[in-house]
């Protein structure tokens, strides 16, 4: 009997709880496993560019995070976060490089994929690497196409604002892809600026910027990142463009403002991070300190002894079962394991009665 005429005679002949557990039993989830999570979503609705737009038109911030993987985008989605942006920086802050230029096409498609997993409600953006989309517009196009498709992203961000990166943009809009644009401080582009160097500090490179931003907008951009450039430089070009702006190092002036989810909230101490930490970033926590002190408590503990306890111990087996167990270790000769089975159960139950009962 297929499916649909299963459940149509189910449900005219068995009760709605009894056909819950026949519905259950169909999952391919099981009901109880040894991990307790993850925990189904229950999102809010969904935010679309349709939204930021509403945002915008009436003055309200657009937030952003940059995060890389499943528990970060979480958090992003049970915060409410508006947009979630996948950027190419993990290969600064998850691989470990100095730049973001050696992050593959198929290492960001598993960030991306990730990401999509654990946030439901934010807008998702994904990053196009380094080496993907300068070639050509048939490049770009199939590499923004593969972020979608692949990746599980709503709309793509590229960095940049020259000829080809303009003719890129405009392709991939018109392949029926939402674009969000990047101008000041554009890494991707280090080699030719000479480093991390913020923009937009003297006249030319301060309308550069805004023209820059301005052909993007015309190019189809819905949105445009603009990283460090000085706070008047920002508001030049939030007023000057009709699409939101979203800051990174750019002042208080933009339409919403995107951090790196471990910088904002003072992940890593590690001496290699803090070198790449920018100095715009505000900590809202020391989550790093938090995680060390922990995981030095954690080597401690297993060091001692003290970990795993009764209390973390919880899979029971009976005595009666126990008894036969060590029975059939000593019938395959395996007697100094039978006597470490009954020295383990004869610790347990005095540590039981010590400490009061533990629940089966």
């Amino acid at each position: 009997m297929g499916l649909p005429a299963y459940l149509t005679k189910s449900s005219s002949t068995l009760k709605p709880a009894t056909l819950l557990r026949h519905l259950r039993f169909m999952s391919n989830v099981p009901e109880n496993t040894v991990y307790g999570g993850p925990k189904p979503q229950n999102p809010h609705q969904r935010v679309t560019l349709t939204h930021l737009k509403q945002k915008h038109k009436k003055g309200d911030p657009i937030t952003v995070v940059t995060a890389y993987d499943y528990p970060s985008a979480v958090h992003l989605d049970t915060a409410g976060i508006d947009v979630c942006l996948v950027g190419d920086s993990a290969a600064m802050v998850v691989h470990g490089h100095d730049t973001t230029l050696p992050i593959s096409l198929d290492e960001m498609l598993v960030h991306c994929r990730a990401v999509a997993r654990g946030a439901k409600r934010p807008l998702l953006v994904g990053d196009l690497p380094f080496g993907t989309y300068e070639s050509s517009s048939n490049q770009a196009v199939n590499t923004a196409v593969r972020i979608l498709k692949e990746g599980g992203m709503d709309a793509i961000k590229l960095e940049g604002g020259s000829a080809s990166r303009i003719t890129a943009a405009k392709a991939i809009v018109e392949a029926g892809i939402a674009v969000m644009g990047h101008v000041g401080l554009t890494p991707q582009a280090i080699s030719v600026l000479g480093g991390f160097r913020p923009q937009g500090k003297n006249i030319a490179s301060a309308v550069k910027v805004v023209e820059t931003a301005l052909a993007l907008q015309e190019a189809g951009c819905f949105s445009v990142v603009l990283e460090c450039v000085p706070a008047p430089v920002a508001a030049a070009a939030t007023s000057a463009l009709k699409i939101p702006t979203i800051g990174i190092g750019a002042g208080p002036f933009c339409s919403g403002q995107v951090l790196v989810y471990h910088d904002l909230l003072g992940m890593m101490q590690h001496p290699h991070h803090a070198k790449v930490t920018p100095k715009f970033c505000k900590q809202y926590a020391h989550v790093g300190d938090v995680i060390n002190k922990a995981l030095v408590e954690y080597k401690e503990e297993v060091a001692n002894g003290s970990f795993p306890g009764p209390a973390h111990s919880p899979y029971k087996i009976s005595e009666t079962e126990i008894n036969g167990f060590m029975s059939e270790l000593q019938k395959l000769g395996l007697d100094k394991a039978a006597a470490s089975t009954a020295a383990a159960a004869e610790k347990i139950k005095m540590s039981v009665s010590s400490n009061g009962p533990a629940n089966d």
